[in-house]
């Protein structure tokens, strides 16, 4: 899409997580504009400040609308909601093209980290769910947990009733509260009350047994073990 509007681009590698984005950044000239995603494959992007300066304008990409998105109109190009559109991608390509400083500016990093952190207001209190002909809402503190499977998105309640819904677990990620509800995999977010037991497993990950018990296997990923002991820590 994005050569059907910028003809001449030349474009470069896609990267699919914040570590890989960190070695190409430290080793490679700044492109002249890069888009990025808010959910990489081993985390979110904003890690890729920490570890390296930026100076390519940006424009991010989220799945949904939930932090203080003015905030990225502040510190970079454009942010655009997925699915992506035509019409939208081009105003953001316009506002890159129409730039008129002679060097890229430096993204603030520290007031943009800052500004995209949620706010204990914006995380999301209850679900309107379906079940036949039925419409009921289940308040957040009563889900045990979320997962998906066969690309369904289900909410299991404290009582191991099954719901599902229209978030999936990338949106899910923003709207819930991170100190009650940890992702443990591409499959689970977990909420802390939902443990019953904990084992270690092969290469430390971490097996979790879940009340009430989930018929598919729960076991920590690689990369997010060291995130999930540091929250069951508090950290």
């Amino acid at each position: 899409m994005v050569l059907e509007i910028l003809t001449d681009a030349h474009i470069l590698p896609l990267l699919q997580s914040v570590k890989s984005s960190i070695e190409w950044l430290k080793s490679n000239p700044a492109p002249d504009l890069i888009f990025l995603d808010v959910h990489l494959a081993d985390g979110q992007s904003f890690e890729i400040f920490k570890e390296v300066t930026v100076t390519s304008p940006i424009i991010f990409t989220t799945a949904f609308d939930q932090y203080a998105l003015e905030a990225f109109k502040v510190n970079s190009i454009d942010y655009l909601l997925k699915p992506i559109k035509k019409d939208e991608l081009q105003r953001s390509i316009d506002k890159y093209l129409n730039l008129t400083a002679p060097k890229e500016p430096t993204i603030d990093i520290e007031k943009l980290l800052s500004s995209l952190q949620p706010k204990s207001t914006s995380y999301k209190d209850r679900f309107a769910v379906r079940y036949g002909e039925h419409i009921r809402t289940i308040e957040t503190k009563d889900a045990a947990y979320f997962y998906t499977e066969n690309k369904i998105n289900f909410l299991v309640t404290k009582e191991g009733k099954r719901f599902s819904i229209d978030y999936n677990l990338d949106q899910l990620e923003e709207l819930l509260e991170p100190k009650a509800f940890f992702r443990i995999n591409r499959q689970f977010i977990i909420g802390f009350h939902s443990l019953a037991e904990m084992f270690t497993y092969s290469k430390s990950r971490v097996l979790v047994k879940l009340n009430p018990p989930s018929k598919l296997e729960t076991i920590v990923s690689t990369e997010r073990s060291a995130s999930f002991k540091a929250w069951l820590d508090g950290e």
